[in-house]
């Protein structure tokens, strides 16, 4: 079977538009919950009353603002992902590109001897493809559990906004 090397970079970019697919989709959970925080802190004065009227009502506005914490939590930690690998000096990697090659000489070096063989060529991408699916499969994990939470808080506020619009009328 040839390896062809135009196989595993198509996978590598594949693997970044999924990543920043994820990513879009924290920020977008993550602003979600921003502008709801900010106007419910901003109008709380006018509100207050119905968070504050029975217990229940109180009760579900900290279960949302948990639920809202949580997920947004996780949005962050789409941004952050800890992914600790044993791998050798691997010249795709950016952090060893950067800080395991003594100067640029080095690095060009051993960019050139890897890319002139065959074989470590395809075992340096296939470890850069492993990394990528790895912070790939951890943020989408966060994006799945930020939507979880976010839905979460959502059946926690309807009732209280429900209740304070029947207060209200």
């Amino acid at each position: 079977m040839k390896q062809d090397p135009e196989n595993y970079w198509e996978q590598i970019e594949r693997l970044e538009v999924l990543i920043k697919g994820a990513e879009l989709k924290a920020g977008l959970i993550f602003s979600f919950h921003s502008v709801v925080l900010g106007l419910f802190f901003d109008r709380f004065d006018e509100i207050k009353a119905v968070f504050f009227e029975n217990t229940l009502n109180t009760v579900l506005l900290g279960i949302w603002i948990l639920f809202v914490v949580i997920s947004g939590f996780y949005s962050i930690q789409c941004f952050i992902p800890r992914i600790n690998l044993k791998y050798d000096k691997n010249v795709f990697f950016f952090g060893d590109a950067v800080n395991k090659f003594e100067n640029v000489k080095a690095f060009t070096k051993e960019f050139m001897a890897v890319c002139g063989d065959k074989e470590r060529l395809f075992q340096q991408l296939s470890e850069q493809v492993h990394v990528e699916s790895r912070v790939t499969n951890y943020k989408f994990k966060c994006v799945k559990r930020s939507v979880r939470y976010l839905a979460i808080s959502l059946v926690a506020i309807i009732p209280v906004i429900v209740i304070g619009l029947i207060n209200m009328g």
